[in-house]
């Protein structure tokens, strides 16, 4: 992008400073440290009122002791490719997360954002479906959405903005916490013994309705998570688990491993839905029950993360010598967790049936069968894979009554 279409940004770093900073608490050893502080200037300031430091990015030069000294780890600086220096598109506040640039839809063409948990991906869906309008670094003073065009002129986003204000064409946009979408079971019949240190999977086809659970003693986590707590993520797990939160073993095998502690300082209404999902995985398995009831664990997640929630799932059920079951449509996640399965049948969003738990293979066989999907095992990374619908492979399976196929060739 060329200088005369945007304003002149020299910024070679970011600092971030998250709601772990606590200066009433430390010995404000980042602004002791800092050289251009030492020397007479004010590159990191705290006043006695700031619930925070303030980090002025103008004058750091990147040398990251701050990072280092900060006791509670709380701030991060991030150096900056140069191409980006005229590139910021929105920022939340001073010290805090920095978008740049943005994703440009094209008619008729899908656009794929992929990336961690809290990258920014949300932001930028949100910024082009209007909701949330791009202050391009400026949160002081935002600017008005004639100077945001004029930002982009000569750009496909200029295009783009003018034509979603002037109501050309409309942006929908699916929400990630899907509270909103009511859920309800009309009936529910089931069958069977189940052991404890077990995992039951549940599989059906998807409805339009929530699961209305029995009067037992059972820790339940919902599929749809609404973040309606006012407070952080550690007054959220003090308040709910506090017993559990604190016990040593808990914190190694479920809170170290799902990276709950960066978050603990987080208002819980900021969080992302990966970040959402693994502190309701954490409330699920702190309470005690003798059954957990956990409703799409791997929703939100990133592929890397869903791998980590299902081995501490199912570490956690072993150890606890308890039962869970598990409803997922993740097949990954679904035939890594499962001991045993339990395949409903029935009409989608009007009834259906529970059938006895079977062992996952044969579990597996009856739900592919009942689609009219096959799966072969990838010989490389041993994962399930579709095969191709009158493919050989395909047609092969099905002869022979294995359309979830275990074996490798």
């Amino acid at each position: 992008m060329s200088q005369d279409r945007h304003a002149k940004d020299t910024l070679d770093r970011i600092a971030v400073i998250n709601d772990r900073c606590k200066p009433g608490k430390c010995r404000l050893e980042c602004k002791k440290t800092c050289p251009i502080n030492r020397a007479g200037g004010l590159c990191i300031e705290v006043l006695p009122k700031d619930k925070r430091a303030v980090i002025s990015e103008t004058l750091c030069i990147g040398c990251a002791l701050c990072v280092k000294k900060c006791p509670f780890e709380a701030i991060k600086i991030i150096n900056l490719p140069k191409n980006l220096e005229q590139c910021t598109t929105h920022r939340y506040g001073p010290n805090s997360f920095k978008l740049h640039r943005l994703p440009m839809p094209r008619p008729g063409q899908i656009l794929g954002l992929v990336g961690t948990n809290g990258i920014g991906k949300s932001t930028a869906l949100k910024i082009l479906a209007a909701s949330i309008k791009p202050n391009l670094g400026q949160y002081k003073n935002p600017p008005s959405w004639a100077e945001i065009i004029k930002y982009y002129r000569g750009s496909d986003l200029q295009n783009y903005f003018k034509k979603l204000l002037d109501d050309q064409f409309k942006a929908e946009m699916k929400i990630q916490y899907v509270d909103s979408v009511p859920r309800t079971v009309n009936s529910i019949k089931s069958q069977g013994g189940f052991d404890t240190s077990e995992i039951i999977v549940l599989l059906g086809q998807n409805d339009d309705e929530s699961i209305q659970l029995p009067k037992l003693n059972v820790s339940y986590k919902p599929q749809k998570i609404s973040p309606k707590f006012e407070g952080t993520v550690q007054e959220l797990l003090e308040q709910k688990i506090k017993t559990m939160f604190s016990h040593p073993q808990f914190n190694t095998d479920v809170i170290k491993p799902l990276n709950i502690q960066p978050l603990l300082s987080h208002k819980l209404k900021t969080l992302s839905g990966g970040e959402l999902q693994r502190v309701a995985l954490v409330l699920c398995l702190g309470k005690p029950a003798d059954v957990y009831l956990i409703d799409e664990p791997s929703a939100y997640l990133d592929s890397e993360q869903r791998i980590i929630a299902s081995k501490v799932i199912k570490r956690f059920i072993l150890h606890s010598k308890k039962t869970a079951f598990i409803v997922e449509h993740d097949f990954i996640m679904a035939t890594y967790l499962a001991d045993k399965v339990v395949v409903y049948e029935g009409k989608p969003a009007e009834e259906c049936i529970a059938n006895p738990p079977i062992n996952m293979v044969d579990g597996m066989n009856t739900f592919l069968k009942s689609l009219n999907i096959t799966f072969r095992r990838d010989p490389d990374n041993y994962r399930p894979r579709i095969n191709k619908e009158n493919s050989q492979k395909d047609q092969e399976q099905k002869r022979e009554g294995k359309y979830f196929h275990t074996e490798l060739d």
